[in-house]
């Protein structure tokens, strides 16, 4: 019988503080003992994306991360794109291109696209699709997903644009 670590993290801009085994995976961690079950088990080995979170600012497969390597760590999931009520405007343009089938790895495609844009809030067609090749779709075709992402960026550099504006 193995000891259980306690975790002290950052999670969607929470301290949070968890018990695990050394051995479990990230993905069990958020899915299992914190309940937040936005991140998805698609293949357990990294190849489908969708158990994507981000972990100081960077996309990283939860399935292939243990949960002590947490510790002391910023992490983002996929209930992090919301505040409230309120969606992140990638969470929308998804709704709004009808980007999602059977929501598998809807979490994995929008956390990729949140890395994307938070380090480049304008990407070309092929920097989106280069940014999302790591996560796999088996119903829907790549092209809403990537128009999703393209509107979503014109949409957050236009609230950009406009708090800049309004500050002045």
């Amino acid at each position: 019988m193995s000891r259980k670590t306690l975790v002290e993290t950052t999670i969607n801009g929470e301290a949070v503080e968890f018990l695990c085994e050394p051995r479990q995976s990230m993905l069990e961690c958020l899915r299992d003992v914190l309940e937040l079950t936005g991140a998805k088990e698609g293949c357990l080995t990294g190849d489908c994306g969708a158990c994507s979170i981000m972990v100081n600012g960077r996309v990283v497969c939860s399935c292939l991360m243990l949960g002590p390597e947490a510790q002391g760590k910023n992490i983002t999931t996929v209930e992090g794109l919301a505040q409230g009520a309120q969606l992140h405007a990638l969470r929308q343009k998804f709704l709004e291109h009808a980007s999602l089938q059977c929501g598998i790895c809807t979490p994995g495609f929008l956390m990729a696209a949140k890395a994307l844009l938070d380090r480049n809030p304008n990407p070309t067609e092929a920097q989106i699709r280069y940014a999302l090749a790591g996560n796999l779709c088996r119903c829907t075709g790549y092209d809403k997903i990537v128009r999703a992402v393209q509107d979503a960026a014109q949409s957050l550099r236009s609230a950009a644009n406009e708090g800049k504006a309004a500050a002045r």
